[in-house]
Protein backbone atom coordinates (compact mmCIF):
# COMPACT_ATOMS: atom_id res chain seq x y z
CA UNK A 1 0.00 0.00 0.00
CA UNK A 2 1.07 3.68 -0.90
CA UNK A 3 1.90 5.84 1.56
CA UNK A 4 -0.01 9.14 2.75
CA UNK A 5 -0.26 11.46 -0.71
CA UNK A 6 0.86 15.11 -0.09
CA UNK A 7 -1.39 16.30 -2.55
CA UNK A 8 -3.87 14.68 -5.39
CA UNK A 9 -5.63 15.99 -8.46
CA UNK A 10 -5.40 15.21 -12.19
CA UNK A 11 -3.00 15.17 -14.70
CA UNK A 12 -3.29 17.19 -18.12
CA UNK A 13 -2.31 16.29 -21.41
CA UNK A 14 -4.59 18.99 -23.60
CA UNK A 15 -8.09 17.09 -23.45
CA UNK A 16 -6.41 14.10 -21.48
CA UNK A 17 -6.68 13.66 -18.13
CA UNK A 18 -6.74 11.25 -15.18
CA UNK A 19 -6.55 11.31 -11.38
CA UNK A 20 -3.00 11.12 -10.15
CA UNK A 21 -1.46 11.28 -6.26
CA UNK A 22 1.79 12.83 -5.10
CA UNK A 23 4.14 11.37 -3.10
CA UNK A 24 7.18 12.93 -1.32
CA UNK A 25 9.76 11.29 -2.83
CA UNK A 26 12.73 12.24 0.11
CA UNK A 27 12.51 12.17 3.64
CA UNK A 28 14.15 13.81 6.24
CA UNK A 29 12.71 11.84 9.16
CA UNK A 30 16.38 10.04 9.86
CA UNK A 31 18.07 13.54 10.15
CA UNK A 32 19.36 14.59 13.56
CA UNK A 33 17.57 17.36 15.45
CA UNK A 34 18.02 19.37 18.13
CA UNK A 35 15.33 20.73 20.98
CA UNK A 36 16.64 24.08 22.69
CA UNK A 37 16.89 23.77 26.85
CA UNK A 38 17.50 26.28 29.40
CA UNK A 39 21.01 26.14 30.41
CA UNK A 40 20.26 26.10 33.91
CA UNK A 41 17.29 24.13 34.35
CA UNK A 42 17.63 21.96 31.20
CA UNK A 43 14.13 22.31 30.41
CA UNK A 44 12.79 22.36 26.80
CA UNK A 45 12.12 26.18 26.05
CA UNK A 46 8.37 26.97 24.17
CA UNK A 47 8.41 28.99 21.51
CA UNK A 48 5.39 31.60 22.10
CA UNK A 49 4.02 34.17 19.90
CA UNK A 50 4.62 37.40 21.89
CA UNK A 51 2.88 40.88 21.04
CA UNK A 52 4.98 44.07 22.18
CA UNK A 53 2.33 45.63 24.02
CA UNK A 54 0.37 42.92 24.83
CA UNK A 55 2.87 40.14 25.75
CA UNK A 56 1.73 36.52 24.86
CA UNK A 57 -1.11 36.17 22.51
CA UNK A 58 -2.89 32.82 21.62
CA UNK A 59 -1.73 31.74 18.18
CA UNK A 60 -5.50 31.65 17.56
CA UNK A 61 -5.30 35.14 17.69
CA UNK A 62 -2.89 35.80 14.55
CA UNK A 63 -3.69 36.78 11.39
CA UNK A 64 -1.50 37.17 8.35
CA UNK A 65 -0.42 40.68 7.05
CA UNK A 66 2.00 41.73 4.36
CA UNK A 67 4.63 44.58 5.04
CA UNK A 68 4.03 46.84 2.14
CA UNK A 69 6.11 49.78 3.48
CA UNK A 70 8.06 49.67 6.89
CA UNK A 71 5.38 48.94 9.97
CA UNK A 72 2.81 49.02 7.34
CA UNK A 73 0.89 46.01 6.66
CA UNK A 74 -2.06 45.07 4.73
CA UNK A 75 -4.17 42.25 6.16
CA UNK A 76 -5.37 38.97 4.36
CA UNK A 77 -8.15 37.17 5.38
CA UNK A 78 -9.04 33.59 4.24
CA UNK A 79 -11.32 34.77 1.13
CA UNK A 80 -8.76 36.94 0.00
CA UNK A 81 -6.57 33.72 -0.37
CA UNK A 82 -9.67 31.85 -2.00
CA UNK A 83 -10.00 34.70 -4.77
CA UNK A 84 -6.72 34.06 -6.42
CA UNK A 85 -7.43 30.14 -6.22
CA UNK A 86 -6.47 28.94 -9.70
CA UNK A 87 -6.50 26.25 -12.36
CA UNK A 88 -3.17 24.75 -11.41
CA UNK A 89 -4.74 24.34 -7.51
CA UNK A 90 -6.22 20.69 -8.19
CA UNK A 91 -4.41 19.94 -11.46
CA UNK A 92 -1.16 19.63 -13.55
CA UNK A 93 -1.33 20.71 -17.08
CA UNK A 94 1.71 19.72 -19.28
CA UNK A 95 2.46 22.98 -21.16
CA UNK A 96 5.54 21.85 -23.11
CA UNK A 97 7.60 18.99 -23.88
CA UNK A 98 11.37 19.74 -23.97
CA UNK A 99 14.53 17.81 -23.28
CA UNK A 100 15.71 16.61 -20.44
CA UNK A 101 19.45 18.31 -21.07
CA UNK A 102 17.21 21.67 -21.24
CA UNK A 103 16.48 21.90 -17.86
CA UNK A 104 19.61 22.94 -15.95
CA UNK A 105 20.52 21.45 -12.84
CA UNK A 106 20.13 24.81 -11.03
CA UNK A 107 16.92 24.71 -11.47
CA UNK A 108 16.04 21.58 -10.15
CA UNK A 109 14.33 21.57 -6.58
CA UNK A 110 12.41 18.91 -4.73
CA UNK A 111 11.40 15.52 -6.21
CA UNK A 112 7.82 13.50 -5.56
CA UNK A 113 6.61 10.47 -6.95
CA UNK A 114 3.48 10.65 -9.11
CA UNK A 115 1.44 7.33 -9.65
CA UNK A 116 -2.44 6.98 -10.56
CA UNK A 117 -5.60 7.69 -8.40
CA UNK A 118 -7.34 4.56 -8.60
CA UNK A 119 -8.21 1.62 -11.25
CA UNK A 120 -9.95 3.61 -13.55
CA UNK A 121 -7.08 6.13 -14.00
CA UNK A 122 -4.31 3.40 -14.65
CA UNK A 123 -4.95 3.21 -18.18
CA UNK A 124 -5.07 7.23 -19.01
CA UNK A 125 -1.89 7.08 -16.96
CA UNK A 126 -0.40 4.67 -18.72
CA UNK A 127 -0.94 6.20 -22.33
CA UNK A 128 0.83 9.83 -21.27
CA UNK A 129 3.33 7.50 -19.28
CA UNK A 130 4.60 5.89 -22.88
CA UNK A 131 4.06 8.47 -25.09
CA UNK A 132 6.59 10.62 -22.70
CA UNK A 133 8.75 7.66 -22.55
CA UNK A 134 8.98 6.71 -26.60
CA UNK A 135 9.00 10.56 -27.32
CA UNK A 136 12.12 10.76 -24.77
CA UNK A 137 11.19 14.16 -23.26
CA UNK A 138 9.88 15.69 -19.97
CA UNK A 139 7.16 17.29 -19.31
CA UNK A 140 6.76 21.00 -18.06
CA UNK A 141 3.71 22.08 -15.63
CA UNK A 142 2.51 24.72 -13.10
CA UNK A 143 1.61 23.12 -10.00
CA UNK A 144 -0.15 24.93 -6.50
CA UNK A 145 2.15 23.42 -3.58
CA UNK A 146 1.73 24.77 0.35
CA UNK A 147 0.02 27.71 -1.60
CA UNK A 148 2.71 28.37 -4.26
CA UNK A 149 2.26 27.74 -7.59
CA UNK A 150 5.76 26.49 -8.75
CA UNK A 151 6.86 24.78 -11.85
CA UNK A 152 7.49 21.18 -11.96
CA UNK A 153 9.18 19.15 -14.61
CA UNK A 154 7.67 15.46 -15.35
CA UNK A 155 9.80 12.40 -16.07
CA UNK A 156 8.96 9.17 -16.21
CA UNK A 157 10.53 7.01 -13.59
CA UNK A 158 10.24 2.71 -13.38
CA UNK A 159 5.75 2.71 -13.55
CA UNK A 160 5.70 5.85 -12.62
CA UNK A 161 6.96 9.40 -12.58
CA UNK A 162 8.84 11.55 -11.22
CA UNK A 163 7.75 15.33 -10.30
CA UNK A 164 10.27 17.86 -9.32
CA UNK A 165 9.79 21.42 -8.03
CA UNK A 166 11.56 24.27 -9.97
CA UNK A 167 13.45 27.09 -8.90
CA UNK A 168 12.07 30.36 -10.15
CA UNK A 169 14.42 32.17 -12.36
CA UNK A 170 14.54 35.10 -9.52
CA UNK A 171 15.48 31.87 -7.50
CA UNK A 172 18.95 31.13 -9.25
CA UNK A 173 21.87 33.93 -9.18
CA UNK A 174 23.47 34.20 -11.78
CA UNK A 175 27.38 32.91 -12.32
CA UNK A 176 28.95 35.81 -13.48
CA UNK A 177 29.46 37.62 -10.38
CA UNK A 178 31.16 34.36 -8.94
CA UNK A 179 33.47 33.24 -12.28
CA UNK A 180 34.35 36.85 -13.98
CA UNK A 181 37.63 37.14 -11.69
CA UNK A 182 38.61 33.32 -12.96
CA UNK A 183 41.46 33.91 -15.79
CA UNK A 184 40.57 32.59 -18.98
CA UNK A 185 44.22 30.72 -19.08
CA UNK A 186 44.97 26.81 -20.09
CA UNK A 187 45.80 24.29 -18.15
CA UNK A 188 49.71 22.77 -18.28
CA UNK A 189 49.27 20.34 -21.14
CA UNK A 190 51.54 17.92 -18.81
CA UNK A 191 49.59 18.18 -15.86
CA UNK A 192 46.35 18.09 -17.43
CA UNK A 193 47.72 14.77 -18.64
CA UNK A 194 48.21 13.68 -14.98
CA UNK A 195 45.26 15.25 -13.89
CA UNK A 196 42.99 12.96 -16.79
CA UNK A 197 44.72 10.02 -15.64
CA UNK A 198 43.47 10.51 -11.90
CA UNK A 199 39.93 11.38 -13.43
CA UNK A 200 40.29 7.68 -15.74
CA UNK A 201 42.04 6.07 -12.19
CA UNK A 202 39.05 7.48 -10.07
CA UNK A 203 36.21 6.12 -12.73
CA UNK A 204 33.49 4.37 -10.89
CA UNK A 205 29.55 3.53 -10.89
CA UNK A 206 27.05 5.73 -8.92
CA UNK A 207 25.68 4.00 -6.02
CA UNK A 208 24.27 6.29 -3.26
CA UNK A 209 24.61 3.78 -0.20
CA UNK A 210 28.20 4.40 -0.56
CA UNK A 211 27.71 7.99 0.36
CA UNK A 212 27.21 8.18 3.76
CA UNK A 213 26.72 11.12 5.72
CA UNK A 214 30.32 10.79 8.01
CA UNK A 215 29.66 13.78 9.82
CA UNK A 216 25.90 12.72 11.03
CA UNK A 217 27.41 9.27 11.71
CA UNK A 218 30.02 10.29 13.73
CA UNK A 219 27.45 12.79 15.55
CA UNK A 220 25.66 9.66 16.70
CA UNK A 221 28.20 8.26 18.22
CA UNK A 222 29.10 10.92 19.91
CA UNK A 223 25.64 11.08 20.89
CA UNK A 224 25.23 7.42 22.31
CA UNK A 225 28.31 7.72 23.99
CA UNK A 226 26.83 10.49 26.45
CA UNK A 227 23.87 8.88 26.62
CA UNK A 228 25.99 5.66 28.20
CA UNK A 229 28.06 7.93 30.18
CA UNK A 230 31.29 7.47 28.58
CA UNK A 231 33.79 9.80 26.74
CA UNK A 232 33.06 10.11 23.30
CA UNK A 233 36.25 9.03 20.92
CA UNK A 234 36.00 10.78 17.30
CA UNK A 235 38.41 9.75 14.93
CA UNK A 236 40.43 12.98 13.45
CA UNK A 237 40.18 12.82 9.56
CA UNK A 238 43.97 11.07 7.64
CA UNK A 239 46.36 13.63 6.71
CA UNK A 240 46.79 13.53 2.97
CA UNK A 241 50.48 15.49 3.61
CA UNK A 242 51.13 19.09 2.93
CA UNK A 243 52.26 18.49 -0.64
CA UNK A 244 52.64 22.20 -2.30
CA UNK A 245 54.26 21.88 -5.54
CA UNK A 246 51.13 20.99 -8.11
CA UNK A 247 52.79 18.35 -10.29
CA UNK A 248 53.92 16.92 -7.00
CA UNK A 249 50.87 16.57 -5.92
CA UNK A 250 49.30 15.41 -8.92
CA UNK A 251 52.36 12.50 -9.04
CA UNK A 252 51.28 11.17 -5.41
CA UNK A 253 47.86 11.60 -5.80
CA UNK A 254 48.20 8.86 -8.73
CA UNK A 255 50.67 6.87 -7.09
CA UNK A 256 48.39 7.04 -3.20
CA UNK A 257 44.85 6.42 -5.31
CA UNK A 258 46.13 3.60 -7.89
CA UNK A 259 43.81 0.44 -7.41
CA UNK A 260 45.30 -2.83 -6.25
CA UNK A 261 46.35 -4.94 -9.26
CA UNK A 262 44.79 -8.15 -10.26
CA UNK A 263 45.22 -11.44 -9.45
CA UNK A 264 45.41 -14.09 -11.60
CA UNK A 265 41.97 -16.17 -11.59
CA UNK A 266 41.84 -19.23 -10.18
CA UNK A 267 40.96 -20.88 -13.89
CA UNK A 268 44.27 -19.43 -14.93
CA UNK A 269 46.20 -21.00 -11.85
CA UNK A 270 44.57 -24.28 -12.01
CA UNK A 271 45.78 -24.07 -16.33
CA UNK A 272 49.17 -23.11 -14.90
CA UNK A 273 49.22 -25.89 -12.63
CA UNK A 274 48.18 -28.59 -15.01
CA UNK A 275 50.41 -27.42 -18.21
CA UNK A 276 53.61 -27.62 -14.81
CA UNK A 277 52.13 -31.14 -13.87
CA UNK A 278 52.14 -32.43 -17.51
CA UNK A 279 55.83 -31.27 -18.27
CA UNK A 280 56.99 -32.67 -15.30
CA UNK A 281 55.53 -36.27 -16.21
CA UNK A 282 56.88 -35.87 -19.67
Amino acid sequence: MAPRSSWKGHLKLSLVSCPVRLYNATSSADKISFNLLHKDTKNRVQMKPVDPDLGLVERSDLIKGYQYEKNQYVIMEDEDFEKVKIESSDAIDIEAFVDRDSVDQMYMDSPYYLAPDGKMAEETFAVIRDAMAKAGKIGLARLVLSSRERMVAIDVRDKGMLVTTLRNNKEVRSQTAYFEDIPDSEADPDMLELAAKLVEQKEGEFDPKEFTDRYEETLVEVIRAKVAGEEPVVSAAPDRGNVVNLMDALKKSLEEDKPPAKSKSRKTAVKADDKGAKEKSA
